[in-house]
């Protein structure tokens, strides 16, 4: 799978997230490794969803895993705390604001 395939089934998953109840700014960059490396980041800004395929300097955490790893967290299949903990992913930053993403991924319609 290419970067640009991999981005559009992500982007497609984040996307369908409810972020009406998000009141705060959440800006988190991810990190692909391996098959498909690359790098995008989604944001919660004054309650809209973004999801661009660039860097973002001024991001809360910095996810880094594989695109195995992310698109099985997109798609409820891989709890984002676990995948920590198994140390699939690592996440630097804000560690509160990381705990937010199953919020994020859970609120998926």
């Amino acid at each position: 799978m290419t970067y640009a395939e991999f981005f559009a089934q992500i982007k497609g998953k984040f996307m369908e997230a409810d972020v009406s109840n998000i009141t705060e700014h959440l800006a988190y960059q991810f990190n692909i490794v391996g098959e498909a490396e690359g790098i995008f980041y989604v944001e919660v800004k004054e309650g809209k969803l973004y999801v661009e395929p660039y860097e973002y300097f001024d991001r809360d955490v910095m996810f880094t895993a594989k695109a195995e790893t992310f698109m099985k967290i997109a798609e409820k299949k891989l709890d984002p705390v676990m995948a920590f903990t198994m140390q699939k992913m690592k996440v630097e930053g804000n560690f509160d604001k990381a705990l937010k993403l199953k919020e994020l991924i859970d609120s998926r319609k």
